[in-house]
C-alpha cells in the first residue's frame, strides 16, 4: 500500500531550525506537485509550501522567507527545511500531493514544537 512518510520535527526553542523530510511512493511524486501541510491544535489543516516536479515552488505567507521546500526526484523525497521557527509554527506537519486527484492517505506526519 502506497504511504507517505514523514521524519525530522522535533523540540527547538524560538528562532532555531528544523529540516523534515518525506518519502513518497513514487507513483504520485514523479507525476505532480508535492506539497508540506501542517495542522495545529484546534485547527484545519493548511497547505504551507508546494513544489512542482520542475522545481517551482509557492508558500503560504507566514512561512515566506523562513521556509523553503525542495525535492529530490531521484530518491522520491521532499524535504522542508525551517529556519527562524516561531511559536505559532507548532503543528504537525504532513506531506502528500498538492492537486487533489493525486492525493493518497496521510502519513502519521511529524511533530514540530518550538518552545517560546
Amino acid at each position: 500500500q502506497a504511504q507517505l512518510v514523514e521524519s525530522g520535527g522535533g523540540l527547538v526553542q524560538a528562532g532555531g531550525s528544523l529540516r523534515l523530510s518525506c518519502a513518497a511512493p513514487g507513483s504520485i511524486f514523479s507525476r505532480t506537485t508535492m506539497g508540506w501541510y501542517r495542522q495545529a491544535p484546534g485547527k484545519q489543516r493548511e497547505l504551507v509550501a508546494s513544489v512542482t516536479p520542475e522545481g517551482i515552488t509557492n508558500y503560504v505567507d507566514s512561512v515566506k522567507g523562513r521556509f523553503t521546500i525542495a525535492r529530490d526526484n531521484a530518491k522520491n523525497t521532499v524535504y522542508l527545511r525551517m529556519d527562524s521557527l516561531k511559536p505559532e509554527d507548532t503543528a504537525v506537519y504532513y506531506c502528500n500531493a498538492a492537486v487533489p486527484r493525486w492525493m493518497i492517505s496521510w502519513g502519521q506526519g511529524t511533530q514540530v514544537t518550538v518552545s517560546s
